[in-house]
């Protein structure tokens, strides 16, 4: 492949880097932070409204929802990657092929994911640290989400095929409807009509639903390719191909997933050990994560905005505008996470005062949650976008060992080790220590394959 693959009518060959960023980033950052403050907003009004034990049932959700997540990734990122490298190669029949084929892959995982989560809830909210004290939440919590998680995989793996066929102010737009619905009947469904964490839930799932409808409207008029019923049909070599490019997502979230498996069980055993008793660690880890989220939302939407720019550029040839896009994306998000790290290091209690007033004790634990586990989060940017940019262009392998590296090669040993002599803090120095072997990791990743781009 060359220079002469590129379409001259595609701005992403030629147009400036930074206005392509602005069009395809912003609408992405703003897509990934309303969906994180789905979390946020369910963990504020149910902190105001039933207190921490409410916000320590959905912090035991949580991972159940991210396992969603994490295959609708899979599809849909991988979707995503497919489609602008098969742009940048010019061959449209097949870019309509595999975005058919994830479609009809993400509503069928769905479906299944609904029937297990449904059936083995119960000893899913124990395996995630569930205590008898949560545990009655969790469930009147869980019920009602796994029962629409059909519609937040067609959420998340709908988005990213939206904006890489060139319509991120549509995706944003379907999440916003989503977030704001959920905004207006939390309030609602928890304080006037006194339903409780279930109201949450409710007020969660019409959003998805919502959001759903929108994007699904949307495939019907696709800008760059056209689907017929052919494209619906299951393939399984295209499926391969395209999960192959989201692979680095999946793992991202799932990874995820056995971080909090391992974090919540320390938080919980090692907490009840301490004065901060089980229940403290877990709530108000929870919320720390949650904003956290917030942050790195805006982190990969940053990068995953950036995804259509690598993927075309490379598939057509044009390497120097694959590199420069990455060191425009790198120093923007360094800015952005020096900025929260002063928020998180300094003046932590004016995000914990959202969250409900509790005692004392626990606001000291939240505090040492966000200056610890926080301690060094700006190192943690180059491993995310990393991992995404190799995967944008085409490299799973290389994309794969940054997603791992975090989660699973240093956090989930930190979590086990360290608190055997730190007790429960010894939970929150793994994180810290954990972004920064990332940090190193991703460098020397960036310094062995940069010049072979």
């Amino acid at each position: 492949m060359n220079s002469k693959a590129i379409d001259k009518e595609n701005p992403l060959g030629t147009e400036r880097i930074g206005k392509l960023l602005v069009t395809f980033a912003i609408p992405s950052m703003i897509s990934l932070v309303v969906n994180a403050l789905y979390n946020v907003v369910d963990q504020i009004f149910i902190g105001n409204g039933v207190g921490y034990l409410g916000n320590g049932a959905t912090n035991v959700i949580w991972p159940l929802t991210i396992i969603v997540i994490a295959f609708a990734s899979l599809i849909g990122d991988g979707a995503a990657a497919y489609l602008s490298l098969k742009l940048g190669e010019n061959d449209k029949e097949a870019a309509a092929k595999g975005v058919g084929t994830a479609i009809s892959a993400i509503v069928l995982v769905g479906v299944i994911l609904c029937v297990l989560l449904n059936l083995f809830l119960r000893p899913l909210c124990m395996m995630f640290g569930a205590t008898e004290e949560i545990l009655p939440y969790a469930m009147d919590y869980g019920r009602i989400i796994c029962c629409a998680v059909i519609f937040a995989a067609i959420d998340v793996g709908a988005a990213g095929i939206i904006r890489a066929d060139g319509s991120p102010a549509y995706s944003m737009i379907g999440l916003l409807v989503g977030c704001v619905s959920n905004i207006i009947l939390d309030p609602i469904f928890i304080f006037a009509l006194d339903w409780g964490v279930k109201g949450a839930a409710w007020a969660t799932i019409i959003g998805e639903i919502l959001n759903a409808l929108i994007y699904l409207a949307y495939f019907t008029k696709l800008k760059t390719i056209k689907l017929d019923k052919s494209c619906y049909s299951m393939n399984g070599k295209m499926l391969a191909t395209v999960c192959s490019l989201g692979i680095s997502s999946f793992i991202t979230q799932v990874a995820l997933v056995l971080v909090m498996f391992v974090s919540n069980n320390a938080l919980v055993k090692y907490g009840s050990n301490s004065v901060y008793g089980a229940e403290i660690p877990m709530a108000t880890m929870g919320i720390t994560s949650k904003v956290y989220q917030i942050v790195t939302s805006v982190v990969i939407g940053l990068a995953t905005g950036a995804q259509p720019i690598y993927g075309y550029n490379y598939g057509s040839g044009q390497k120097e505008r694959v590199k420069q896009t990455y060191r425009f994306v790198l120093a923007t998000v360094l800015i952005i996470l020096a900025l929260a790290w002063c928020v998180f290091q300094f003046a932590p209690m004016s995000i914990i005062q959202f969250f409900g007033k509790e005692s004392d004790l626990y606001n000291e634990f939240a505090v040492k949650c966000f200056r610890i586990f926080l301690l060094v989060c700006p190192l943690n940017g180059i491993q995310v976008i990393s991992g995404i940019f190799f995967q944008s262009i085409g490299k799973p392998k290389q994309a794969t060992i940054l997603s791992l590296s975090r989660q699973i090669i240093y956090f989930i040993p930190a979590t086990i080790l360290l608190p055997l002599a730190l007790g429960v803090d010894g939970a929150l120095w793994a994180g810290a220590l954990a972004d920064m072997l990332a940090f190193f990791t991703a460098l020397v990743m960036l310094k062995i394959y940069w010049k072979k781009i």
